[in-house]
């Protein structure tokens, strides 16, 4: 990526921090977020804040060539239990923070969700697929993916909205399926049951955090602005599959427990990303199987 000066929002969490870590070699990285880890390397500026207020926004984005916009309440579960914080952060604070860039002529990259397709009719799943989320989570990425695409056409901010699907790797906390593979890990180094949802037969594409960071290094530098983009790998697993999985790469005696299905969850879920791959240029390098055996080795 060529010498710029970012912002992250959200940089204190996951796929934030990572972001943080790889960009500060090749840019001058802000960081704005309501809490803040401390783990920033020293020469990134922080700023705590919300995401939500006008000033603590203007004064973060001031000099940016590019906001990464991470900042989110990321869990489907917390989205039922409490909607109106969650839109509050996810749309309100994303339409200020789209607001801001317009205000500083920053392009934003966007954190959107494969969470937009709700409950896919056939995978894998494309950007063209019907939109009908099944959370308010899903609803809320859904909302600020077309305002990205609507502040590009009414205003011609340059944006990019990235569809994550499953990410994981290094740093990860446990929690929806997004953190599983970290959620499984340590329950299986402990010999605790490792609780699958429903019969386990649902799948997923997990995408490791290093091609993810990469998938935002080049929307950053994309011309082909103003759209979605999927990020995955375009292949998927069983959650069941996965345990076992897991288990044996730790090789634990820990049984896979069945529980309750999840509210709002989906049957099944796996990234064509044929777009990314030709607009992008975006081609992940990390296999689960590889992404796995770093995480146990690195434990």
């Amino acid at each position: 990526m060529q010498a710029q000066r970012v912002l992250v929002t959200g940089g204190s969490g996951f796929i934030g921090g990572a972001l943080v870590d790889a960009l500060n070699a090749e840019a001058t990285v802000r960081v704005l977020d309501t809490t803040l880890s401390g783990d920033a390397p020293d020469d990134v500026e922080v700023i705590e804040g919300d995401i939500r207020d006008e000033s603590v926004l203007d004064e973060a984005m001031d000099g940016i060539d590019t906001v990464f916009h991470q900042a989110a309440v990321v869990s489907v579960e917390e989205s039922i239990d409490d909607p109106v914080r969650s839109h509050s952060v996810n749309v309100a604070g994303t339409v200020r923070t789209l607001e801001a860039a317009r205000r500083h002529d920053a392009r934003v990259v966007l954190a959107s969700s494969a969470a937009v397709y709700g409950d896919p009719g056939r995978v894998p799943v494309s950007e063209t697929d019907p939109l009908e989320p099944t959370s308010p989570y899903g609803l809320e990425k859904l909302t600020i993916d077309r305002y990205a695409r609507l502040y590009h056409d009414l205003y011609g901010l340059e944006t990019v909205a990235l569809r994550y699907f499953n990410v994981y790797g290094p740093g990860q906390s446990g929690g929806d399926y997004a953190g599983v593979i970290e959620a499984f890990l340590e329950q299986a180094r402990e010999g605790e049951p490792l609780p699958v949802h429903g019969d386990g037969k649902q799948t997923r594409d997990f995408v490791h955090i290093d091609d993810v960071v990469e998938a935002n290094r080049l929307a950053a530098e994309t011309d082909a602005v103003g759209t979605a983009y999927n990020i995955g790998t375009g292949r998927s697993v069983t959650v069941e599959r996965l345990a076992e999985q897991i288990r044996d790469a730790v090789d634990s005696r820990s049984p896979i427990v069945h529980t309750d299905p999840r509210a709002g969850d989906i049957r099944h879920s796996r990234a064509d990303i044929s777009r990314a791959r030709e607009r992008l240029g975006f081609r992940p390098t990390v296999d689960l199987d590889q992404g796995i055996e770093t995480l146990v080795r690195n434990w």
